[in-house]
C-alpha cells in the first residue's frame, strides 16, 4: 500500500535524522567537559542544549523504533494465539495508540504556536533560548509516530483480511 511505504520512508528518514544528531550532541559534551574540567570555563548552553539535542533524537526516533519493531512488546498472549488473532488485537491497539497520538499532537500544535507567539524561552539558565523549535520537534515526533501506528494499524488490518505476511510489510 503506497501510503503506508511512504509513512514507513518518512519514519526511517526520521530515524536517520535523529540518530545523525548524536555526533553533534556527543562533541558538544566533550567540549563542556573540557571548558568545564581544564579550564574552569563552564559553559551556560551545555545542559540545555543536551536536553533538547537528546530529546530531538528520542522523539524523532520513536516512529523509527516502531518501523523496526523495537518498542517493547508484550509476547505472552501473542505465543498462544494464531497470526490473525495477534494482528486483530495488534490493529485495535495500533489505532487507538494512533488516536491518541493524533489527539496529543492537536494540542501540541497549539503549544508551540503559542510559545512560537510570545517567545518564550526555557528559563533554565542564563542562556535562556527561545523553546519554539524544540516545540516544534515535538509536534513532528509525535505526528510521524501517530501516522506509524495508523500504519500498523492497517498493516494488521490486511493481515487479518487477507492473510498477508510480515514479509509483505513495507520497511
Amino acid at each position: 500500500m503506497p501510503l503506508v511505504k511512504l509513512i514507513g520512508w518518512l519514519s526511517l528518514w526520521s530515524g536517520r535524522a535523529g540518530a545523525l544528531l548524536v555526533l553533534p550532541l556527543v562533541l558538544a559534551m566533550v567540549y563542556e567537559v573540557v571548558s568545564r574540567y581544564f579550564f574552569a570555563a563552564p559553559t551556560q548552553w551545555a545542559f540545555e542544549l543536551s536536553y533538547m539535542m537528546m530529546g530531538t533524537i528520542f522523539l524523532l526516533g520513536l516512529s523509527y523504533a516502531l518501523l523496526v519493531d523495537q518498542h517493547v512488546n508484550v509476547d505472552f498472549i501473542h505465543q498462544k494465539l494464531p497470526k490473525r488473532g495477534v494482528a486483530l488485537i495488534d490493529a485495535i491497539g495500533y489505532a487507538v495508540l494512533a488516536g491518541m497520538l493524533l489527539w496529543l499532537t492537536q494540542a501540541l500544535i497549539g503549544n508551540a504556536m503559542s510559545v512560537y507567539r510570545t517567545g518564550e524561552g526555557s528559563g533554565l539558565s542564563a542562556w535562556n533560548p527561545k523553546i519554539w523549535p524544540y516545540r516544534t520537534i515535538y509536534v513532528v515526533g509525535f505526528a510521524l509516530f501517530g501516522l506509524q501506528s495508523a500504519a500498523r494499524a492497517v498493516e494488521n488490518l490486511m493481515i487479518v483480511a487477507l492473510g498477508a505476511t510480515d514479509a509483505e510489510r513495507a520497511p
